[in-house]
Formats: structure tokens, sequence, C-alpha cells
């Protein structure tokens, strides 16, 4: 009888052991953007003057047609950021009422961003309430709010409306600020009353390209003297004794306007605002938008200018990017709404023509000096040059690295090559200025491409998008070349040597000496770092611990890596100047090794690094006999 009774069980089990398992099904598609105006205005309301906390309070009415299911969605995909990397885990407290009465709301199972509402019959409206809680430690995300300033960001404020283009759908803002604050930003100003703002009605699009920054410390100077098509500089500040600046500084900046005139012939834009924090309270930034742009290069960017130039190069970037990015943009990146996923396979045009330009505008403005514009690119050159991982990696594909990794903190960066399409790709549109320039006897050059390319219309910023086709395309009206192979051969391959070709043909080679140039000097100081990346290959940055370890170079040789905390080096306590001591005796004849004490963990152990090639620091050095075509580059064409 048991025997028989376990037989049954076991032919009773034995279809489900080996049958499929069944899956839950996934929920309906939310709704695609369509080209369809939105049934009416949304408003939306942002209290942020409770700044000691940090907290952000919202309320939005949004109309509907009652009985219908409705889907809510939180930006998600945001243009500049090149990502997934709406802040979804910072909404919080959200309610949701129809005349005065709560409405249960369901985040989608799939779609986290995505909030689905059953509207009730003979509603006209959905009142929603929620908070933004932004981030109070920089451990928690960048912090955007500080008893002095903040920065608001209006993507992080609100909900809107699945299954219609972002340009479709109408706003309404109305912000509160503390007591006695003052904000500069792109959107137009209807009212102002006491601490209250209310903004012009606007498409979704234009409210999310519209970030501002506010604070009681403000200062907005205009860099074009009240011309048709204005720019200015709004400045926020962690205290007021850092908003003053030279005339000679603001001078510059003035002068970055005028060479973007010379350079793209136009301003794509009604007026474009400088959104510039002098901060080391709230969180670094550095965002485009074609109207206007997020800039914190730090507090002390006038008050110690001749500390700050390695950041000076930020605004002309972000300002290049009203053309390169906004008004002309890569066609996979363009999308009609934030819950579209972007594409980011131009970004080596889109962040890397923009970062060769910034540097180039940076010069020729005088917010660089000509030295210092070589200076920084013989750092670039020598990154690129040894950086193990292109052995591997295309460039292109480096574009996705922004989606991988997030921007998190890599343990081998030389190997795994982070977003090297932003400075690799400026040593690319180097190499085709100079090839330009080269090939027409100085007659053409970058800038002819640049005005042909994003030089459209002055006062209109509608988007239009290019191609990779459409980019070779201009550079053969500027110069017949195989343009298709030069680009295809250093951004879709595997190039295992770095394009320096630019500087060659500029007039320059990449040489090491044993000491830093000025420039980097003041980029180490402002990264708190010992760099030996070119001799030992790696960086010591704060509690001596190692920041940055090359790929198969002599550190990473000896077992070193990304963390180990240096104890002692040739029988002495560790200081930067006791090793580099080291590193110059081992090039002598005879000299001892270098050997060194490095705590990783809880272990500690003594290793010895056979390298003796000497301290090593990148510059450029004239070739003589060549053309100067570097200095060319630089000169300012303004008027």
């Amino acid at each position: 009888m048991r025997r028989l009774l376990i037989g049954t069980v076991f032919l009773a089990i034995a279809p489900l052991a080996n049958a499929q398992p069944i899956a839950t099904p996934f929920p309906p598609a939310i709704a695609a953007p369509q080209d369809v105006a939105y049934l009416g205005v949304i408003t939306l309301d942002v209290d942020a003057s409770d700044v000691t906390r940090g907290v952000f309070k919202v309320k939005s009415r949004v109309p509907i047609a009652g009985g219908r299911p409705i889907t809510l969605l939180f930006p998600e995909w945001l243009p500049g950021n090149h990502a997934p990397r709406g802040q979804i885990d910072k909404l919080a407290g959200l309610i949701v009422k129809a005349d005065g009465q709560r409405v249960p709301w369901r985040r989608d199972p799939v779609n986290v961003f995505a909030f689905h509402i059953d509207a009730p019959a003979g509603a006209r409206a959905l009142e929603l309430e929620y908070q933004y809680v932004s981030p109070t430690q920089t451990a928690q995300g960048r912090v955007v709010s500080t008893p002095d300033l903040l920065n608001l960001q209006w993507n992080n404020m609100l909900l809107y409306p699945a299954g219609f283009a972002a340009k479709r759908i109408r706003y309404q803002a109305t912000l509160t600020l503390p007591a006695g604050w003052r904000q500069g930003g792109a959107l137009d100003v209807e009212s102002e009353t006491a601490n209250v703002t209310r903004f012009k009605e606007t498409d979704l699009e234009t409210l999310v390209d519209s970030p501002l920054f506010a604070g009681k410390h403000f200062q907005r100077i205009d860099l074009t003297q009240g011309e048709k098509l204005p720019v200015h500089l709004n400045i926020v500040a962690d205290r007021a004794d850092l908003l003053p600046a030279k005339d000679e500084h603001i001078a510059a900046h003035k002068r970055l306007i005028r060479e973007t005139d010379a350079l793209f012939g136009t301003r794509p834009w009604d007026r474009y605002e400088f959104l510039l924090a002098l901060s080391e309270n709230m969180g670094g930034i550095g965002l485009e938008h074609h109207r206007s742009s997020e800039n914190n290069p730090g507090a002390t960017y006038f008050s110690e200018w001749d500390k700050t130039a390695p950041d000076r190069d930020l605004l002309p970037h972000e300002i290049v990017h009203s053309w390169n990015g906004k008004m002309r943009r890569p066609a996979d990146l363009w999308t009609a709404s934030f819950d579209v996923p972007m594409r980011n396979s131009l970004l080596w045009v889109y962040e890397g023509q923009t970062q060769y330009w910034g540097t180039v505008l940076a010069g020729r403005s005088g917010l660089w000096t000509g030295e210092q514009m070589l200076e920084n690119l013989a750092l670039i050159a020598a990154t690129y040059e040894a950086r193990a991982g292109r052995v591997w990696r295309a460039l292109e594909d480096t574009t996705n690295e922004p989606i991988i990794s997030s921007r998190r903190p890599q343990p081998w960066r030389s190997w795994q090559r982070p977003e090297d399409y932003y400075s690799e790709g400026l040593l690319i549109w180097l190499d085709a200025d100079t090839l330009i320039r080269e090939r027409s006897n100085n007659r053409r050059s970058l800038d002819d491409f640049a005005r042909r390319f994003f030089g459209l219309k002055s006062g209109d910023w509608t988007p239009v998008t290019y191609t990779f086709d459409d980019v070779v395309a201009a550079l053969n009206a500027v110069e017949p070349y195989d343009w298709a192979g030069f680009l295809n051969a250093r951004v879709r391959d595997v190039a295992e040597k770095a394009p320096l070709d630019g500087i060659t043909r500029g007039g320059y080679r990449l040489v090491f000496k044993e000491e830093p140039s000025a420039f980097q000097k003041l980029t180490d100081a402002g990264n708190k770092v010992q760099d030996f990346t070119y001799s030992l290959g790696f960086t010591v940055g704060e509690g001596d611990k190692l920041t940055a370890v090359q790929w198969d170079r002599p550190a990473f040789n000896a077992g070193l890596a990304i963390g180990a905390q240096l104890i002692a080096v040739n029988g002495l306590t560790y200081s930067a100047e006791a090793l580099k001591r080291a590193v110059k005796e081992a090039a002598t004849e005879g000299g001892p090794p270098i050997s060194l004490v490095a705590k990783s963990g809880d272990r500690v152990r003594m290793l010895e690094i056979p390298y003796r090639g000497g301290l090593r620091y990148p510059h450029l050095e004239r070739v003589s006999g060549t053309p100067d075509r570097l200095s060319a580059i630089v000169r300012g064409r303004a008027r």
C-alpha cells in the first residue's frame, strides 16, 4: 500500500517537474509620446524656501478627462545627462486628489518612473502634492540647496502625462524662494510679488531646459551691453565677498561672446543666461541647456583667479553646446519626451568637438593664456597616449559609458576606458582642424565647418538633427577628403595609437620633463593629488592613498591598486617629496631601487618597484622649422 501510494504521488508530480515555469505577464506598454496637444495647462507651484533641510514642496494641478485612466511620468532621460538619471528616488510624499477626495495611485511594476491613476468620473483635474527631498550630504547625491543658495531643476519637480510630446504639454510654473533671495534663469517672468515668482506659460520641453540658480548673494552682469540677443552672467555665491570680479576678468567673459560670434556667426537664442555658482557647499556641475547653462567651478573662481585656470574652460564649453548639442543635435539623441531612451553614438561630435571649441575659445577670449592652452593640451595628449584600454575598446563604445557605469568610479580607468569621447574627441578634432589647414594652405579651417554646420539662424532655437553622414558631408564641403575613412579609423576602429597627429601637424611634439608645467601644478592642487602617472603609474591623494593606478605600469605590476595607502618610501615615512627623491635617485647610475611600504585594508606589505626612468611630466615642445598652427588656432578672431 505504501509503495503504491508513493508511486501514485510520483506520477502526479512528475509532469510538474518537467513543465516550463509560468512567468507573470508584463503590464501593457506605457503610451509613447504623440505629437498631440495635451488637453489643458498644468500648473506647477514649487516652494523652495526650506533651504535648511533642502526640501522642495510641490503642488501641481493636472487637467484630465474624468473617468479615464491616466499615467503620470517622472522625467527619466534628460538631455545633457546621456543616461537615465532622473532622480525618482527623491520623489516623496505623493498624494493625489480629485475634487478634494483622495485618489489611489499605482506605480508601474516595470517602469518605476510611471504612476497609474484611475481618474474618477466627472473629475476635471487631479491635484498633486509631493516633495523633492534633495540630498543633504554628498553621499546621497549632488547637494542643490544650502542656506545661502540653491539650484532648481524643474525636471525634479514635476510629473507629466504620458502619451504626449513634451513640446505639446503646457505648464504654468510658480516659485517661492526665501525672503530677499534673487534668481537667474532663462524662463520669462510674468510677475513677482515679494518672494514669489510667477513665470509665463511655456511648454514642458522649454521648462525642463530652463533651470535656475538663486541665492541671498546674487549679481547679474550684462556681457553684451544691452544687445538684441543678450547674454548675462547670473552669479550666486556662498558669501558676498566671493562675488566681486576684476574688470579684466569680466572683460574676458565678454570677449568669449565676441569669439563665439566670430566662430559661429549666429546666436541661436532670444537670450542666454550663464548660471554661475561660486560655492563649495553646493555640488559641482557643468550642464548645458539651449538658452542657459549650470556651472559651478568652485567658490574662488574670481577671488583666486590665478589659481583657477583649470576651471576656466567650463563656461566656454557649456555655451558652445547651445550650437552643438542643442541647436544641432545628434539624431539618435533627440527624443520627443523624457521617457524615451537616448542613444549616444555621436557624443564624440556632441561632446568631443564641444570640448575642442571650449578649449580654443578659452584661449581666444583670454580666459586662458596661449601657454595655458598648450600646457592643458600636453596633459590631454599624455593621458591618451598612455590609455592602455585603447587596444581593446574603440572610442565610439565609450559613448555608452554614461549608461554602463552611471559615472561611478572605475577601479582601472586606463584599461576600462571612461568617457574618453570628450578629450580624445578633442584630439580628433584638432587633427581634423590642422589637416584642413595643411591641405588648404591655411585658407580654410575647422572654423569654416563650425559656421557652416552649427551657425544656422540667430534668434531661433528649434533643434536640427544630424547624422554621421551629415558630419562627413559638411567636412567635405569645407575641404574634400576621405573624411568617412578618417573618422571611422579614429572613432569606430580599435586604434592602438592615440590621435596625436594634430599636435605634430600643429608644429609641436609631446615630451616629458622632470618638472610639471604651471598648469599641471594648478590642476593637481585643485584635485588634491600628487601625480606620478608617467613614471610609477599612479596618483596619490588625500590620506596618502592611491587615487588612480595605470594598467600594466610599474605600480600595477608590483601589485598596487586604488585605495592602497603609502606608509613609507625607502625606509622613511611617506611624503610626496620623499617619493620624488626616491624616483630621482633610482634613475642615477647605481641608484637604489624604489622600496615602498603600503597598506591595503588590514594588510601591510613591503614591495619594490623596478622603475629607473626618473620623474616624467608632459609638455609640448615647439618643433623648429614647422608651421606653428596651434598658435594660429588659438589666435582671437573677434574685432
